[in-house]
Parts: structure tokens; C-alpha cells; sequence
């Protein structure tokens, strides 16, 4: 990697020099004594070379004395000065910081009775902490930061907030983000800060760990032990998380090392099992112990011990058990939901429970998963006893399959969300990069926030890494959903960046990062072919390039101005995922545009598949420096999933480049000509009906032709307008491999006035003459239209709208239209609120829609592409319905779920979004197309009118002209 000299990285230093925010919380914290959190009552931290001396008592939780320990590395960490840590006795000196929990520290306690400090904001709360500034707290004290929680981990939670704002990152280990050096830090909070959060247990699960993490962990630990988990529990805690599914398949938490569950009860972490590892025990368990088969109704006596033993295990371990039962390597159970048996395994599982833990079974955390067929169970009448947590689950795709019912929510045991960034399994398995957007995770789990499903919030988050920024923000919103409304979530990931990498340059990286995570999921790097984008309609594969190849650019750029310190966070948060994606889309795209010139017969046929392979060489070099240079190696194996070449669901053995053809050019020149728009070229198939797509005047965007060579010898060639207002960039010219030649008009000078009644389109034509002959192609010019201001003019024969540009939005008092920024394959999307409000019928005068004005060229019959986001029907009933009209036409109702097929779902998910066709008789002109919404929390991205002209693309053509 690339270094500045000193005097520059002293420059970005001081400009990166600016308050370090924790996300989403109020700022405590000055690094200048004039800061806006400093004053003269502010505690000093750190100045002139002190620190000041840190109390927690003793007595206090074991994870509490823990943080605090880590507390004081931090303060290093960022001052290069190490404070003081007493554990116990009283506290003294002019600035000093006190930490406990109430009730367990005698220090905390000390100063509830003497009034001076109010701890009745966190009382028997969960996990809730504050944080003050007291002036003359007690006797030798002048000025005091104190800690204060209602619980270890509330105490925990209010270090670790500490921790963030003076500058550390929750990832300064998992990333290697250096924190900044500060000569000083004061903490100012007269009146309390305090928190607490909305959601009981959040966590997440390892899972897939194989090669990557399985690799990783065995070279630096020898595997999935204490060692290894201490690392994770403190990023949990940091990250404010509680609760941890361990890896499972190569590893077994209790069973591997018996410290992993020690330190998990040391740290505070709760520690479960997977949605198919029943009574505390790991799968791989049943490969170690097992006897007999995996089958309750053949081999219940065995499995019974088994569990028995998996609840001895984890004795003393804070813990959640997992009820039910799944086929053996997480395969359904049998053939046909088999309820009684089910409901019998989970009757004689909580037995073993009030026998092994306690006969109040209200007082042993239990949870059942409600994954795949297993909801299937449920819907078939199965119930579990009413203290149980109801995990509910998404597809393994980020769209929730079921959340509760207004009955369901009185059960005593809550509810829960089980959610995916990872998955093994069909269509196709996706493990190597991050892909899940910001905002569709905000737009699901604000779902299951409204639908009160927040007693557990769990992510399967694979190797960890690359995960790390969806990771955060899951935990995040999980602690406080109303902290990030949707008008938020852009300024999540510029808080998010400026942290790690300071102010310089974080709205640049936050836009980074939204575009990467936005274009992985539009298409998921393990699902592209050669063929996802369209090499010849609206310029689409070559725009997918280009769009990657610039933040990659910019990525690059922002690398070469960084101080050397912060570039292996950079290349691990956002320079190896975001030209890993360059890479990856421009190789599938590129061997779909060397298959189309193998046909055409171009000589640089040959070019592009050197191209590619160059491609496929660039992506193990950057997986290498990954697992190689970055932080002097640390990170071997962790870019050792392999993402290309998958010919079914599951992931290839090694990574395998998609096939390029080659074609022998003839020695001597060969002109071709291709032209926008077609696969066809001259000379070939189909070369008379070779014709330019329409120039018109609202879009007023220019066309192109490509002169190509077909042999090794360069030529020149001439094109000649059949009019003097059609413009070419380039009339003549020599072609060595290809020219590409822009088309466009003078469109003051075209003779609108020559056209006949009833005609809009002028036709001019193009004579390219070079060896081997000539060839003519046509250019239609359409004329302008008169539309009304602001209408969305029809172009090419569509009119495509992203669904934010609407003209008027309807919603009675209550409800709204919700912007959700950045959601979705194009630009943004729209939802209604509450997203559990009963919406009224189209033609209702409070009826709730989005309106769009448009304009026709012609009459006819068109067809409208509704395109959403693939809500899944998570409440019961016949499924989620919106209706669309043009004008004051009667609104045709579609279901969005009465498709109920495994193909539609799987090309769902495969495309991210799902699109509905409507059929509409129309005069040619002004119109309004009405979007009505009938049920709540569809949401909607994009609309499209065909009016004949709509072409085979991924993401459709993009959004047309508006009238001025």
C-alpha cells in the first residue's frame, strides 16, 4: 500500500481531529476544554499528561471489573497515558471516574443515599445505564464521571459508551481501526444521559463458518475457544449486543472448551443455540456422543439423555433454551408436519428443564424457532406453552415470513425475529460479501418493532467479517428502533464513517458504502451470470460497470489521501468490498459482452477474454492482500470463500471463471457495423433491419453506432447523413479494433413542419461505406410532445417512474406515505404508516395512494410493471394487496401473494423485488396513474408503462423524461 509523506499525514490527522460520535447517542465528550461538552464542572479524562484515577468496587459483577479493565486500555489507547484502576475502597482526587451497578456497588449506592446521585431513570430496568457529571459528589472528591447501571450489563454497556465517544471504535480489533490521539478529553453530563433498550435479547450467529472463519480461528487459536470467544463477547458488548449462537458446524461451544461457557457468564454474554440444536446441545455434539438415530419416535430414551446432558454442560451459563426439534443437519423433521410428536418432544424437553434448572419453568428463558417447516407446525395448530418466546423467522433472504398477530402479542413469552446476512441453501447459497442494504434491514425489523416482535432480535452473520457495518447497524436499531427513522438512515453510515475514519471524508465513504451494499443487493455477487444485465438494452450491463468503477475509484482515491494508520480499517470496511464488487460485476459483464462479439465476428473478441482473465486474477490478488498484507497477515483465510462460478446452490469447489470465446479475425480488414440497441450486426443476420433507437426530444439524449474491425489490418470508413441536422462525432475516421460514434440532432433545425398529419417521427438514415461495402441504418427522431409540466413523457415506447416522483400523495389523518431513502434496485421507495393500519378500498374518498402524471404519444393498450420489494405475507389471510387506475378508470386489485409457488418466491429473492403486470386501455395524452394502497407495508419502488417499446433488461429501463 501506498504512504504519504509525514507532513501530509500530519495535515489529515489534525483535519480527522474532531469529536468522535457514538452512533445515535447524545455527546458527552470534549477533546478541548471549549468544546460543546466540556465547561468548567467537566471531569478531565485526560490533560497535560493525567488521567484521571478510575473506582469500581470489588464486589461488583466480574464482567463489570472486566470493562472497566478495558476502559482503562482504551484511555491509552487514544491518550497514550494508562489511568489508574483501583478495585475497591473510597474514591478521591479532583477528577475522578466511578463505575458500578446499582445495587452491587457500594460506591453507586453510597451516592443514591446521599443524594447525590438519581438513579430512579434505570431502577429495575434491563440493561439500562446512565452517565453524570457531579460536582463535590462526596468527601474528597471535586468532580466525578459516573457509570451507573441498573444491571452488570447495563454497566457494561454505559463503559463501552464511554469508550466510543472518546474515540474507540467497537471495531478497533475486529478492523484494526486505530483510534485518533488525543492530548486531552473531558466528559461533561450535568443532567444524566441514560438509555435502555427496546429490544430484550440481540444478537448474533455464526454460521457457515467454514472455510473462512473455521480457517482464521484454527490458525490463530487452534479453534473455536475461550480465547476466540473472548474476542467476540467484547465485540458483542461494545456493539451492545447480549445474546450468541456459536459456530456450530465444525465446533461445539460447551463441548470444545469448558471455559467458553466461563468466560461467556464472565463477560455477560447469554449464550442459545441454534434454531436446530435443541436443550443447549451443538449438532456436532450428536456426531461426537450420539447413539442411534436422530429420531424421537425410535430413539427417545437416547435423545433424552442427550439433552440432559447438553443442560449439565452449560450449568451456571446465562442461557436461552431452544425448544423442538429438525431433521438431523438442519433438515426437516419428516415428510409431514408430524404436530403431536412435536408437541410431545417439547412437553417431555421442559420436563428435563424444571428438572435440571428450575420447576418454575416461567423462570428458564425458552425459545422455539419457527424456521422453514417448522412455522408450517404452527400454522397447522401446534402451540407451545405461553411462556415461550416465539422466534419468528425471515426467508433466509432478509423478508420476514410471519410476525404476530394482536392475540398473539398477549402471549407472556414474546415474540422474536431470526434474520439473515448469510445463507447456505437455495436458490444459491451467499456467504462472501456484505449484501444486505441499510436500508431493507431498517424496513423489515421496523416491521417487527410495530408488529411487537422484539423480545429477540438474532442474526446469522456468518464469518462476522465482512459483515461488520450491517452487523452494527442490526444491534443499533435493535437497541433503539426510534432513534433511526427512515429520514435518518443516510446519516447512520455518515456517523458511522466519520467515527472510523474522521470528517474528512465521511459523507464520501458513507455514500460508498450505501452504493456497494445497494448494488450487491440488487444481485447478489454469487447469483451473476454473464447474461443478469443486458448488454444491448439501455445501456445497462456497460452502466452497471461504470457505476461500480467509480466507487471502487473513489474508494481508491480516499485510500491514497488517508494516513497510513487507518488504511487496513479502510481496505477491510470499504476498499477490498468495494472493488471486489467492481471486479466480480465487470468479469460476468464482460464475458457476456465477448460472447456477443464472438457473434459479431470483432476482432476484439479476443481483447475482452484477455480482459477477463485478467479479471479473474485481479479478484484472488485482492482476496490475497486481504489475508496477506493487510494488518501484517492477521486476517488469513477470511477472504477464502469462493463466490464464482456456482452451476447450482451450493457454493463451487474452488472459484471458477464464467467461459470467454475466441474467434480467428481475418488477416486482412473487415468492417462491421453495430449499432445502440441490437445484438445484430452487419454484415449477418437481420443487417437490413439495422435502425438506431429513437432520438426524442424531451430525453434529447444522443445515440451511437460502432464501426468494428473483423480482421488484424486497421481501415478507414466514412458515414454520411441523409440530413444536415443529424450530427455524428466522428463522419470519418480509422478503426484498428472498434470506433464508437455518437448520433445526435440539431433539434432547432429539424423540419417538424414537413411531417404529415398524424406522423411524429421523422426518419433520416446513415450510409457507412468502408471495405467489404456499405450498409444503411436508420435514425428515427420523434417529435416533441405538448405535456403538461411535470409529466413523465413517454420515451421509446415506455414511461418509467421511480415511485418517490409522484405528483400528489393521499393519506387520511394518521397515516402517511414513507420515503424510505435508498431502499431498493433504482432509487427509493414508498410505504405507508403505521404499518398496521386498515386501508380503505380504491375509489374511497380517504383512499391511500400515490399519485403520477404521464403523457402518451399514442392511444392503445398498455401494460403497467409494478415493481415492489418481495414482502412476504406475514400476518394470516389471503395475502397483501395494492390496486392501480388510470384517471377515473375502476382500480384493478392484485394480490402480491397469490403466487404462493416456489419458483415465484425463489425469483423473488434472486431479483430482490417482484413485479406485477396490469393490462389498461388508454387515449393517447395526459393521464394520472394512481398507486392505491389496500394493506399495509408493501413497499413500492418503481413503476413502468409499456406502451410496445419495453425491452428484456434486469433492472428496466431507467426513469423517463419529465415535461419542463
Amino acid at each position: 500500500m501506498k504512504f504519504l509523506t509525514r507532513a501530509a499525514c500530519a495535515v489529515l490527522m489534525l483535519a480527522c481531529a474532531l469529536p468522535a460520535l457514538a452512533l445515535g447517542q447524545k455527546t458527552f465528550v470534549a477533546f478541548d476544554r471549549n468544546g460543546a461538552a466540556a465547561g468548567p464542572d467537566a471531569v478531565a479524562l485526560l490533560q497535560s499528561g493525567s488521567t484521571a484515577k478510575l473506582f469500581v468496587d470489588a464486589a461488583d459483577h466480574a464482567g463489570v471489573l472486566r470493562a472497566a479493565g478495558d476502559l482503562q486500555a482504551d484511555i491509552e489507547r487514544v491518550g497514550d497515558t494508562r489511568p489508574e484502576l483501583q478495585k475497591g475502597g473510597s474514591a478521591a482526587g479532583a477528577d475522578v471516574v466511578i463505575i458500578g451497578t446499582v445495587g452491587k456497588s457500594a460506591l453507586i449506592d453510597k451516592l443514591v443515599r446521599s443524594g447525590a446521585l438519581d438513579v430512579s431513570a434505570i431502577k429495575g430496568k434491563w440493561e439500562a445505564w446512565q452517565v453524570q457529571t457531579l460536582k463535590n459528589p462526596m468527601p474528597g472528591v471535586e468532580r466525578a464521571l459516573v457509570i451507573a447501571g441498573s444491571d452488570k450489563r447495563g454497566t457494561i454497556y454505559g463503559i463501552y459508551e464511554l469508550s466510543e465517544q472518546i474515540g474507540v471504535s467497537p471495531w478497533y480489533w475486529w478492523a484494526d481501526v486505530t483510534p485518533r490521539q488525543r492530548k486531552a478529553i473531558y466528559a461533561s453530563a450535568p443532567a444524566r444521559v441514560n438509555d435502555a433498550p427496546a429490544v430484550q435479547y440481540r444478537g448474533i450467529f455464526l454460521n457457515d463458518e467454514a472455510p473462512a472463519l473455521t480457517g482464521w480461528a484454527k490458525q490463530h487459536y487452534g479453534g473455536y475457544n475461550h480465547k476466540f470467544y473472548e474476542k467476540v463477547f467484547e465485540l458483542l458488548l461494545r456493539l451492545r449486543g447480549n445474546y450468541l449462537w456459536p459456530a456450530m458446524w465444525d465446533a461445539a461451544f460447551f463441548d470444545d472448551d469448558k471455559l467458553n461457557g466461563v468466560r461467556a457468564e464472565e463477560y455477560g454474554v447469554v449464550i442459545g443455540t441454534s434454531h436446530h440444536e435443541p436443550m443447549m446441545r451443538a449438532h456436532k455434539e450428536w456426531d461426537r456422543y450420539g447413539k442411534g438415530a436422530w429420531d424421537y419416535s425410535k430413539n427417545e430414551a437416547v435423545l433424552k439423555d442427550f439433552w440432559r446432558g447438553g443442560l449439565r454442560a452449560s450449568k451456571g451459563t446465562e442461557k436461552i433454551v431452544t425448544l423442538g426439534m429438525r431433521g438431523d443437519g438442519d433438515e426437516p423433521m419428516s415428510e409431514d408436519a408430524n404436530v403431536a410428536l412435536l408437541e410431545r418432544i417439547v412437553k417431555d424437553q421442559r420436563e428435563i428443564i424444571a428438572q435440571q434448572i428450575n420447576p418454575d419453568l416461567s423462570k428458564v428463558p425458552q425459545v422455539w424457532a419457527l424456521y422453514k417447516e417448522v412455522q408450517e407446525y404452527y400454522e397447522k395448530g401446534m402451540r407451545v406453552p405461553d411462556d415461550v418466546l416465539l422466534l419468528w423467522c425471515d426467508d433466509n433472504w432478509a423478508n420476514i415470513r410471519r410476525l404476530p398477530t394482536p392475540e398473539e402479542r398477549k402471549r407472556a413469552g414474546g415474540a422474536g425475529v431470526y434474520y439473515h446476512f448469510d445463507y447456505v441453501g437455495g436458490p444459491r447459497s451467499y456467504k462472501w460479501l456484505n449484501v444486505t442494504p441499510i436500508p431493507k434491514i431498517w424496513e423489515q425489523m421496523r416491521l417487527a418493532w410495530e408488529y411487537d416482535a422484539k423480545r429477540m432480535w438474532i442474526v446469522n452473520v456468518g464469518d462476522l467479517k465482512p459483515m461488520e457495518v450491517p452487523i452494527e447497524f442490526f444491534l443499533s436499531y435493535a437497541w433503539n428502533p426510534s432513534v433511526w427513522p427512515a429520514e435518518r438512515l443516510p446519516e447512520y453510515l455518515k456517523l458511522w464513517a466519520a467515527r472510523e475514519f474522521g470528517t474528512e471524508h465521511a459523507d464520501e465513504i458513507a455514500d460508498i458504502v450505501a452504493k456497494y451494499t445497494k448494488y450487491n443487493g440488487r444481485r447478489k455477487p454469487e447469483q451473476l451470470e454473464p447474461g443478469t444485465y443486458s448488454q444491448v438494452n439501455y445501456n445497462e450491463a456497460a452502466r452497471i460497470v461504470a457505476e461500480y468503477k467509480d466507487i471502487a475509484g473513489r474508494a481508491n482515491r480516499i485510500d491514497a489521501a488517508l494516513p497510513s494508520s487507518l488504511r487496513d480499517a479502510f481496505f477491510q470496511l470499504v476498499q477490498y468490498p468495494v472493488n471486489a464488487g467492481a471486479v466480480v460485476n465487470e468479469l460476468y459483464a464482460l464475458a457476456a459482452q465477448n460472447q456477443l462479439y464472438g457473434k459479431q465476428g470483432r476482432a476484439s473478441t479476443n481483447d475482452l477474454a484477455e480482459r477477463a482473465r485478467g479479471l479473474f486474477k485481479q479478484d484472488a490478488e485482492l482476496a490475497r492482500q486481504y489475508m496477506e498484507d493487510i494488518s501484517d497477515g492477521k486476517w488469513n483465510h477470511m477472504m477464502s470463500q469462493t463466490h464464482l462460478g456456482y452451476t447450482y446452490w451450493n457454493q463451487p469447489p474452488r472459484n471458477v471463471m464464467p467461459p470467454v470465446t475466441e474467434v480467428q479475425p481475418f488477416r486482412q480488414s473487415d468492417m462491421g457495423v453495430a449499432v445502440e440497441g441490437s445484438e445484430f450486426a452487419w454484415p449477418g443476420q437481420n443487417a437490413d433491419k439495422l435502425a438506431l433507437p429513437a432520438l426524442d426530444a424531451e430525453s434529447r439524449q444522443a445515440r451511437w453506432l460502432e464501426v468494428f474491425n473483423r480482421g488484424l489490418q486497421p481501415f478507414n470508413y466514412t458515414i454520411k447523413a441523409s440530413e444536415p441536422w443529424v450530427v455524428l462525432s466522428s463522419p470519418a475516421g480509422r478503426v484498428v479494433r472498434e470506433k464508437r460514434v455518437t448520433v445526435n440532432v440539431r433539434w432547432a433545425d429539424v423540419p417538424w413542419a414537413s411531417l404529415p398529419a398524424g406522423s411524429n417521427t421523422i426518419e433520416a438514415t446513415l450510409t457507412v461505406e468502408g471495405p467489404g461495402g456499405k450498409t444503411r441504418i436508420k435514425v428515427p427522431v420523434r417529435r416533441p410532445v405538448q405535456a403538461a409540466a411535470g409529466s413523465f413523457v413517454e420515451s421509446q415506447g415506455v414511461i418509467a417512474i421511480e415511485a418517490e416522483h409522484y405528483a400528489n400523495a393521499v393519506a387520511k389523518e394518521g397515516w402517511q406515505w414513507l420515503r424510505i431513502p435508498d431502499h431498493g434496485r433504482t432509487l427509493s421507495a414508498m410505504t405507508t404508516l403505521p404499518a398496521n393500519a386498515a386501508l380503505s378500498l380504491p375509489g374511497a374518498a380517504e383512499g391511500m395512494r400515490l399519485e403520477y402524471k404521464v403523457h402518451l404519444q399514442s392511444a392503445g393498450e398498455v401494460t403497467l410493471h409494478t415493481t415492489l420489494a418481495p414482502t412476504l405475507k406475514f400476518q394470516p389471510g389471503e395475502g397483501f394487496r395494492y390496486a392501480v387506475s388510470f384517471d377515473d378508470e375502476q382500480p384493478q386489485v392484485v394480490n402480491v401473494h397469490a403466487d404462493g409457488s416456489q419458483r415465484f418466491w425463489e425469483r423473488a429473492v434472486s431479483d430482490g423485488a417482484v413485479v406485477f403486470k396490469t393490462r389498461h386501455k388508454l387515449a393517447a395524452g395526459a393521464h394520472t396513474l394512481k398507486f392505491w394502497a389496500l394493506d399495509p407495508a408493501l413497499v413500492l419502488q418503481k413503476l413502468v408503462v409499456d406502451a410496445g417499446g419495453l425491452k428484456p433488461s434486469y433492472l428496466g429501463p431507467q426513469e423517463s423524461p419529465k415535461a419542463p
